[in-house]
């Protein structure tokens, strides 16, 4: 590093005001110091000697880089070209409307949806809910091969008294490498397969539904049922769609939010006499 600092300050004869700009300059390149001010945070607090000689020689090979094409760049280039005043203005222009409409949207934004606003959007727009993917609806047990009394598990998969519900799960939580005893969600197919080995059944199978089965691989056993399955392509039903269509309903209202604000202002201003067009 101390070699770096020697090359990229070699030659130094400037003063300014009858102060040598050397004076605690760690670099230059060209007319340009990096000062010992500049390398605050470039270590963080409790880093090695080692380390930190590490980062600030990284600190100053990076801005010495910078700095080198930045001068190529202004010699490069047009005087309009290099004029990025409007470029910048516009930038924080945007970044200043973006923080305001961001804030108004958290304050003023309802975001409570009625399922029956969901229901109503969802059968007034059918052609927005064509599947893109196959989607099952089951519940599944994965337990090891060796899992002890493994027909109890069936007995209690199949059973429909709260008694059997409550002795799988408990089982579940103790032998089951993954299960799924709630089937009111439908899940994308390809996902499921990477769970259990459903390949062997065709799919039509599994589209009439109320499936139930038994599995093997060579370390799992899988007791499955299937109480659902749609094709891609078809309607994707209503519950599969829920969350997304809140979401669409929810961004609708953003921009209408944002659209009010827009448009009160202008009027506001309108009124006011705050706005006027001067006609060449």
């Amino acid at each position: 590093m101390r070699n770096l600092i020697i090359f990229i300050s070699i030659s130094l004869s400037y003063s300014c005001g009858g102060k040598d700009p050397k004076e605690n300059a760690v670099a230059r390149v060209y007319d340009n110091f990096l000062y010992q001010s500049d390398l605050k945070g470039a270590v963080p607090y409790g880093t090695s000697p080692k380390d930190s000689a590490a980062l600030v020689e990284e600190f100053i090979n990076t801005w010495t880089k910078k700095q080198l094409v930045l001068r190529k760049a202004e010699s490069n280039l047009t005087e309009e070209q290099k004029d990025v005043e409007k470029q910048l203005e516009d930038y924080r222009a945007s970044l200043i409307i973006f923080s305001y409409e961001r804030e108004l949207v958290r304050q003023k934004l309802d975001t409570v949806v009625s399922d029956l606003e969901i229901e109503k959007y969802y059968t007034s727009n059918p052609a927005n809910f064509e599947l893109k993917n196959n989607i099952i609806r089951l519940r599944y047990v994965k337990i090891p091969i060796k899992t002890p009394n493994k027909d109890k598990v069936k007995t209690w998969f199949n059973g429909t008294s709260s008694a059997d519900r409550n002795k799988l799960e408990q089982y579940c939580k103790l032998y089951a490498v993954n299960y799924l005893l709630d089937d009111t969600n439908w899940l994308l197919y390809e996902d499921v397969l990477k769970e259990i080995p459903l390949n062997n059944y065709p799919i039509e199978q599994l589209k009439n539904g109320k499936k139930s089965f038994e599995l093997n691989d060579n370390d799992y056993h899988y007791i499955v049922n299937v109480t659902g399955f749609m094709v891609k392509e078809s309607s994707a039903p209503l519950s599969f769609e829920k969350e997304s269509i809140r979401n669409r309903i929810l961004n609708k209202r953003k921009i209408q939010l944002v659209q009010k604000m827009q448009i009160d202002a202008y009027n506001d201003a309108l009124n006011n006499n705050d706005i006027e067009t001067f006609k060449k």
